[in-house]
């Protein structure tokens, strides 16, 4: 509990003293007034202050005019004890409130935790401990144990643990060894490490998670937006209601004027919209605070309520639903032995960083040659200029149109590249990937939950057949070019009945990543592009998480409505009532701080995970 809250609690225990004392001394007219307005303004003299305030800055109908009028007027018909307790009760519903808020923005504030607060940097052969923002690309850190990997780097020297647990929600440490790239934010367990710093803080993975988190609240949800608007207009409302409920019944039908203007008084009590205006958003708080625990980061509760109502989830195949660690399994040269076609497809491809290049080049005798010259041909493969020959390497459609060949069919799954050289077909190198362990668990939870699985992959049919098979799911679409892609997900779109979510490693899907209702970014530890381009970060490479993500999403959906629903249902049955007369102050606290309470304390399960 923060100082404020602590002030408020001791004023609100002080005014309820000051008000039992004035029940209990035996006083009548003037003096049970003045003793009453005691224990009404300790507790209550914020809430008039701000009301005055607003009506001079033109904001009339808010909760504070509501608790002003209602109290002011039961003072005027004489109800002390009744006006005290709203004020009191109502003042006991902010606070609990304001305590709940903090609660919930404390799950958020622990992401906050991740940013570095120093760097050791290396300089004149000295580790001097800087501000991480003073720290150029280029130069060397020491990160000793127990301490916070302060930007994004490589390992130089050094090998041991680091802690994930507060950006992935992963609790297994992760071994580090000289090459290794390390991300800010994580935690050095059990050794010293040295690493070159690969990026400025301001780039660095730790602060787009952070800028990300602390602009999550930017995106409200529509039905966060419609409560907004619906208060807007409902007070207002309920204004003029108590005002005519206490006006017409006397002078239309004679009726008496201290019944009907008590009537409109709990009227004006049952009547605010507190518990919807803070038990929504806090709801959605709480969901975006629960899945960041579990290294979930949302950008907005308008995502976390698309991916509620998800009926279809596409998945890129390499890297999301399998390791993306390739080797070769079989190789099938053409007027050339194993060893030489291996060496001119690892030349060719010497300088791509994509995964299959890695895995021909660890697979070539020696180093390969180093090419003269390398072109890249987008969602084909390359041509490159290898001990002056000319070297295609690429699936089937680039030999079909840069060299007009056609090639055999591999029946075997796995991804093929193909390689020409000097525009003569010299073979073909089968790579394959291994599915993910808890890949074929995750579809299956999906569709348990009713959701329709599609994987979309550039690679041929039959790799993809047999992933899709081994996974279970539902539909699969193969050789698909990058624009392909997105062609793909706005078919699946329009013939979806619900939201459709796109699942990539957030690098080459950033397009298709984009143009889906929701798109997830899977394992984007350090990828800018995810960062980016995704509506949701999932800190790992675990699909387990999208089945998680989903259902936190439709759990936080379901504390929403349930919130909606039982304010207004509770409130709709004693405004009738007291219109009626069968509701007195008592119920009417009840139906405003009562519902309140409760709606808070069920938005707060949103939280839990």
């Amino acid at each position: 509990m923060t100082k404020h809250q602590k002030a408020d609690l001791a004023r609100i225990l002080l005014a309820g003293a000051l008000f039992i004392a004035a029940e209990l001394i035996p006083v009548q007219g003037v003096w049970k007034l003045l003793l009453f307005l005691v224990p009404y303004f300790t507790v209550g003299w914020d809430v008039l202050w701000r009301s005055v305030r607003n009506i001079a800055h033109g904001q009339v109908f808010d909760e504070n005019f509501l608790m002003s009028v209602a109290t002011v007027g039961a003072m005027a018909t004489g109800e002390f004890a009744e006006a005290v307790a709203v004020m009191l009760f109502y003042q006991v519903g902010e606070l609990f409130q304001s305590v709940a808020v903090g609660k919930s923005r404390s799950s958020i504030a622990a992401l906050m935790d991740i940013r570095p607060e120093y760097a050791n940097v290396i300089r004149d052969g000295a580790a001097a401990q800087v501000d991480p923002e003073e720290v150029s690309v280029g130069e060397t850190i020491l990160i000793r144990p127990g301490e916070r990997v302060p930007l994004d780097c490589t390992v130089l020297e050094g090998s041991g643990s680091v802690n994930t647990a507060a950006l992935t929600g992963e609790s297994v440490p992760r071994d580090v060894a000289p090459g290794d790239s390390l991300i800010s934010g994580t935690i050095v367990i059990n050794a010293a490490l040295t690493a070159r710093v690969n990026s400025v803080y301001a780039e660095s993975t730790v602060a787009r998670i952070l800028d990300m988190v602390e602009n999550s609240s930017e995106r409200k949800a529509r039905t966060e937006n419609f409560i907004t608007h619906f208060a807007r207009y409902y007070t207002p409302a309920v204004v003029f209601s108590a005002l005519a409920l206490g006006i017409l019944p006397p002078l239309l039908l004679s009726q008496p004027w201290m019944k009907w203007i008590h009537r409109a008084l709990v009227f004006l009590v049952v009547s605010c919209p507190c518990a919807l205006v803070i038990s929504v958003p806090l709801s959605f708080f709480g969901g975006i605070g629960g899945a960041s625990k579990r290294g979930i980061l949302v950008k907005g509760s308008n995502y976390l309520e698309a991916l509620s109502g998800a009926k279809t989830v596409v998945f890129d195949k390499t890297g999301t639903l399998t390791e993306g660690t390739f080797r070769v399994t079989a190789v099938h040269p053409v007027g050339m032995e194993e060893g030489e076609l291996l060496a001119l497809a690892a030349g060719a491809e010497r300088f791509s960083t994509h995964p299959i290049a890695r895995a021909i080049a660890e697979a070539a005798p020696g180093e390969g040659a180093v090419p003269s010259s390398v072109e890249e041909l987008a969602g084909l493969g390359l041509r490159a200029c290898v001990d002056g020959k000319t070297v295609l390497a690429g699936n089937a459609r680039l030999m079909e149109t840069a060299a007009g060949l056609s090639v055999p069919e591999e029946e075997r799954a796995g991804t093929v590249v193909h390689v020409a050289v000097d525009g003569t077909y010299a073979g073909a190198i089968l790579i394959s990937d291994t599915v993910k362990e808890d890949a074929a668990a995750s579809v299956a939870r999906l569709r348990e939950m009713g959701i329709k699985t599609v994987m979309l992959t550039g690679d041929r049919a039959a790799a993809a057949r047999e992933t899709a098979g081994k996974l279970g799911m539902d539909t699969v679409l193969s050789d698909l070019l990058p624009e392909d892609k997105v062609s793909a997900m706005e078919n699946l779109i329009r013939e979806s009945a619900g939201a459709v979510a796109f699942v990539g490693d957030g690098i080459n899907d950033a397009p298709v990543l984009m143009r889906a209702d929701v798109g997830l970014a899977m394992g984007a530890l350090g990828s800018d592009a995810a960062i980016e381009a995704a509506d949701m970060v999932l800190m790992d490479d675990k699909p387990s998480k999208v089945p998680e993500a989903i259902a936190i999403s439709r759990r936080t959906m379901t504390i929403v409505w349930e919130n909606i629903v039982f304010a207004l249902a509770v409130k709709l049955a004693i405004l009738v009532l007291g219109a009626v007369g069968a509701a007195n102050m008592w119920l009417a606290v009840f139906a405003d701080v009562g519902v309140a309470v409760l709606a808070i304390l069920n938005a707060l399960r949103a939280m839990k995970t």
